[in-house]
């Protein structure tokens, strides 16, 4: 790809600069979303409902501001042919202390309209962080499956300090300079029309150069936001994972990633700022241009008598700079306008994307008891695939019995503990729970009477007690002393010398990630689930800590419908029922001795593994 002088790769094509068609959904609607600036900003002003009464004294301060910097230069042009130059000084004190009165309003209106503005836009960036924040807690896990998290973040950040920047400054800017251009043109026509004629001839040639320049800024920066989600999206999955990057000496290829997503990064920036930086350099030429065609040839209208004073021309020079002004400070902010129309659309985006689908019935206070039944179940994780992930999987837990999965990576139990969930939703067969379909049963209904402790301990930030009260802070210490008993973790916790109220973070060193598990166990089960889900809830917990935790899972199994994975087999071996899955179907099924008996798949895993001691 070719280099500008300064190594730049030219990125932006010709087909950039075309009108692109509206998009559509699956469904082929057409897509009312943030792909225009339209409708972004119509967004922004939805959320600034309560702000109409603030947003009219801005307005007024801004109007008000406006037509006093107009004032002012009217009465210097007036004061020169009135008293300078005829010499009559005669109340030249008092036109003074008007003058000095006039822009003192001027600053105390302007400085209102300021304070009030910023308030108003962070009062609605609030809101905007808010409504994203909480509608990207109502998305379906597949959104965050199909993007980076650092991507996200980049939009919950970058994109939405841009939109406040934008608030604080550019409303107020544009009010100013609509006020300013159109009182402008009425006391210039009122002056003199014919200079006026000559001030207007460069207003196509700057719409021209604009229109030109815009075309090629708005892409750029849409680009340039994009690569700043990538980038953050990169940098967020190379630190979280530089465990995985040492221990495989990847070092140089991740610089060579983030090389080649910075490299983009700059040269979208690069040619997003020199055209956007175009904009004030090509104002200040016409504004200089005004100046001169209003000083030369006002002044030889001066000079041949046809009513031009020099009062006149020192107004219309201050006149046809204050014109060009407001054009030339909206273009000094037009590339932090262009930036944010391109976040807002990113996170109108996000705004707009489907809510997770659930249901609100009479079901919503249903009591479960625990029955779980699968039948003919099957699953895909994307229409891509060419076999399902879970094909065909049927299997029945009653109320207080526990069942294992076992298989090898890949197998499908997972899935099948996120299906139970509904994180994802199946594409064939049923899960009843109860002789209910899970779709009809409300989500929160359904998850608040489960305990899902996942392979990898998650730690909030924050403290034990916090944490383990997740759900409820209300929740008695008693109640919650007693789930860390049963999950083993009381004895740790009080070693350490803030017992419940020490702090810890996802990082925290200072706790083992067998410690952080019999947290997160302690945080299931203080809520008193009636199913449990532990997915291979011990393999990152040692040994002897396994040992202990073995009898608080079998004592905390009784009387609960309990879904086990097993990272190892002797987890499960008091299991009611064992199902082995093999690429996402079910190939035997029974209890261990009737496995064992059977001589087939689950016998040769004992054989193959340290668990011998269970054909004894």
């Amino acid at each position: 790809m070719p280099k500008s002088i300064l190594g730049h790769e030219f990125i932006l094509k010709k087909e950039d600069l075309k009108k692109k068609k509206q998009k559509t959904d699956q469904r082929g609607n057409t897509i009312p979303n943030a792909k225009n600036w339209q409708y972004s900003m119509k967004k922004i002003w939805q959320l600034m409902d309560d702000a109409h009464f603030k947003l009219f004294i801005v307005i007024t301060c801004v109007i008000i501001s406006s037509l006093l910097g107009l004032l002012g230069p009217y009465m210097i042009g007036k004061i020169i042919d009135n008293k300078i130059i005829p010499k009559k000084f005669d109340g030249l004190t008092q036109d003074l202390w008007m003058l000095l009165i006039i822009f003192i309003l001027l600053s105390v209106t302007s400085y209102i309209a300021a304070i009030i503005m910023v308030t108003i836009a962070q009062d609605t960036v609030y809101k905007l962080r808010m409504q994203l924040f909480s509608h990207m807690q109502k998305l379906p896990i597949p959104f965050f499956d199909k993007r980076q998290h650092g991507e996200l973040m980049s939009r919950m950040t970058n994109d939405i300090d841009t939109i406040s920047q934008v608030l604080n400054s550019s409303f107020i800017q544009f009010t100013s300079s609509v006020v300013t251009i159109v009182g402008t043109i009425i006391v210039m026509l009122m002056l003199s029309p014919l200079l006026t004629l000559l001030t207007m001839i460069i207003i196509p040639l700057m719409f021209i150069a604009m229109q030109w320049i815009t075309r090629r800024t708005g892409p750029l920066y849409k680009r340039r936001q994009k690569a700043i989600g990538a980038m953050n999206g990169y940098i967020e999955e190379i630190i979280s994972g530089q465990v995985v990057v040492k221990v495989f000496s990847q070092e140089q290829e991740v610089i060579s990633g983030f090389s080649e997503k910075n490299r983009n990064v700059r040269d979208n920036s690069f040619w997003s700022v020199t055209y956007s930086g175009f904009i004030p350099k090509v104002m200040n030429f016409f504004n200089n241009i005004s100046f001169a065609i209003v000083a030369g040839i006002g002044g030889i209208l001066a000079l041949k008598g046809y009513g031009i004073t020099v009062g006149t021309i020192v107004i219309f020079a201050e006149y046809a700079r204050q014109f060009t002004r407001p054009l030339n400070d909206l273009a000094n902010q037009f590339n932090t306008v262009l930036s944010a129309l391109s976040g807002a659309e990113r996170v109108f985006e996000i705004i707009d994307t489907e809510e997770e689908i659930d249901v609100d019935n009479a079901n919503r206070n249903l009591e479960i008891k625990g029955d779980i039944k699968l039948e003919n179940v099957v699953f895909k994780y994307n229409e891509e695939q060419t076999k399902p992930t879970i094909n065909n999987v049927s299997f029945e837990v009653k109320t207080g019995e526990s069942l294992a999965l076992v298989g090898a990576t890949g197998a499908g139990k997972t899935t099948i503990i996120q299906l139970l969930a509904r994180f994802y939703e199946i594409q064939g067969g049923s899960i009843k729970i109860d002789d209910i379909d899970i779709k009809d049963i409300p989500k929160a209904t359904l998850r608040n009477q489960m305990a899902y402790v996942l392979q990898d301990p998650f730690i909030f930030d924050g403290t034990i007690r916090e944490n383990i009260k997740y759900k409820n802070q209300d929740i008695s210490d008693e109640v919650m002393i007693q789930a860390a008993k049963d999950a083993n973790a009381y004895d740790f916790i009080m070693r350490l010398e803030h017992g419940f109220d020490t702090e810890i973070t996802f990082e925290s060193t200072h706790l083992s990630q067998g410690e952080k598990q019999l947290i997160n166990i302690s945080r299931a089960l203080v809520l008193n689930p009636k199913i449990l889900l532990l997915d291979e809830a011990t393999s990152n917990i040692d040994t002897v800590t396994e040992m202990k935790l073995q009898e608080a899972i079998e004592k905390l199994m009784h009387g609960r419908t309990s879904i086990i994975i097993a990272h190892r087999l002797n987890t499960v071996k008091k299991a009611d029922k064992i199902v082995v899955l093999n690429q996402g179907e079910v190939i035997e099924a029974g209890k261990q001795s009737d496995l064992i008996a059977l001589r087939g798949v689950y016998y040769d895993m004992l054989n193959s593994g340290d668990d011998l001691e269970l054909l004894e």
